[in-house]
């Protein structure tokens, strides 16, 4: 098998003060109907599936189109991971396999931590991802998470 693009590996981290006590914004990813509304809703794409399974060992599927309109309209991307440890109020360590169309695109480790500052909680993310045939995912699944811990913090503030 010959690969048609290098195969990318980066780290990024992302961190965010939450005015929130820690119980508050990890209940934000521990509780499947709040999690979706943050990270799946966002009503850029059609959701075929959410499931998720908050233990370790558990799984999370998420599988979405893009509608009409979008520059890879039609287009289906499932991301399946497995919660590899989880510490109530502390940390939840993610693998993550992406795939477009039925294609892997990216393998991945996501790990948040929960920090107490002052009356609220800072929430650190650190990424680490392998992106196969897709040179320009690390960037993209950064900005993505960026702005997936914005609409966490716009939920949490409501």
């Amino acid at each position: 098998m010959t690969a048609t693009e290098p195969t990318i590996h980066s780290t990024f981290v992302v961190e965010r003060n939450f005015p929130q006590r820690a119980a508050r914004v990890f209940s934000a990813f521990a509780q499947p109907a709040l999690k979706r509304r943050w990270y799946a809703e966002s009503g850029q794409q059609e959701i075929q599936e959410f499931h998720m399974d908050f233990r370790v060992g558990g799984s999370e599927r998420f599988r979405y189109q893009f509608p009409e309109g979008h520059p890879i309209a039609g287009s289906s991307i499932a991301n399946e991971g497995t919660y590899q440890d989880i510490v109530e109020e502390k940390r939840i360590v993610m693998t993550n396999r992406m795939s477009l169309n039925g294609k892997p695109i990216a393998v991945m480790l996501t790990t948040f931590e929960f920090v107490p500052a002052g009356s609220g909680t800072d929430v650190v993310l650190t990424h680490q991802g392998t992106y196969l045939d897709w040179p320009e995912g690390a960037k993209m699944i950064e900005v993505g998470w960026t702005h997936l811990v914005e609409r966490l913090l716009n939920e949490l503030a409501q």
